[in-house]
């Protein structure tokens, strides 16, 4: 099981619109101590996006979606979830109770006006599911098989996903928690870094190595940034090879 994130809509890929999602999920992420596995960038495309949705379904994921889940003809999130699962839509009570009150509230005229009728259609979600509370307007986005559904725009996306993460996936906090240890490689090829960074990862179990090249650092000039994360226990061991198969002189500790 993985934890992964879509980003959906035409706007994000042509530029219209900048992306904030992703910063703001992995901060949200961060202070739970869960992490981030995988993310998609996705159009408004209803074959690419049931395609996805089959996939993180078929592999048991956690998955965190934002955008598309609106009544026009370029929102196609939730039909494309349905149709991943092979399952109806259909009208969810509690949503259709929460979209007429908000009709009410916000003065939209007649409940069973034509209007009115269409927004009911944001309420239309895959045969089984639950919906996620939206405190800004109402409009209940959707999850289901641990796939959580909110609309692309911050201030409704950003409060649905913190209850959905502090509510139903709360019991994954922690479980992202790593120890990341690093040293500075002055003048350093990655070619040359490689066999000892195969070695680290076949000695010790559950940690991995990475390597972050820089050539224009204005403290350090050309280097790698070369360290290892995971497991506490772990990495502790790793590094302490890390640094004895370095050679002497060659690096520093990273700043933490």
């Amino acid at each position: 099981m993985g934890l992964g994130l879509y980003i959906i809509g035409d706007e994000i890929l042509s530029g219209k619109r900048q992306d904030k999602h992703f910063p703001q999920i992995l901060a949200l992420l961060k202070a739970r101590e869960m992490r981030l596995d995988w993310v998609s960038y996705l159009g408004d495309d209803p074959a690419q996006l049931t395609e996805a949705f089959a996939a993180s379904f078929r592999r048991g994921d956690v998955a965190l979606s934002c955008g598309g889940i609106g009544a026009t003809p370029d929102d196609h999130t939730r039909q494309s979830a349905a149709a991943a699962l092979g399952l109806p839509l259909e009208l969810h009570p509690e949503a259709k109770a929460l979209i007429q009150q908000r009709v009410i509230e916000a003065g939209l005229g007649d409940v069973d006006s034509p209007a009115n009728q269409q927004r009911l259609n944001m309420g239309m979600f895959p045969q089984g599911s639950a919906i996620i509370p939206n405190p800004y307007n109402r409009i209940p986005g959707f999850s289901i098989r641990q796939h959580y559904f909110v609309p692309g725009f911050p201030v409704m996306a950003w409060p649905m996903l913190e209850w959905a993460l502090d509510g139903p996936l709360a019991h994954l906090h922690g479980q992202g928690h790593q120890v990341e240890r690093a040293v500075i490689v002055r003048h350093a090829m990655e070619s040359d870094l490689t066999p000892l960074m195969e070695d680290i990862e076949q000695r010790y179990a559950g940690v991995k190595v990475f390597s972050l090249p820089s050539v224009d650092h204005p403290v350090w000039g050309r280097h790698i940034e070369l360290g290892v994360k995971g497991d506490s226990a772990a990495v502790s061991e790793a590094f302490d090879y890390l640094r004895a198969h370095l050679p002497e002189g060659s690096w520093e500790d990273a700043p933490k």
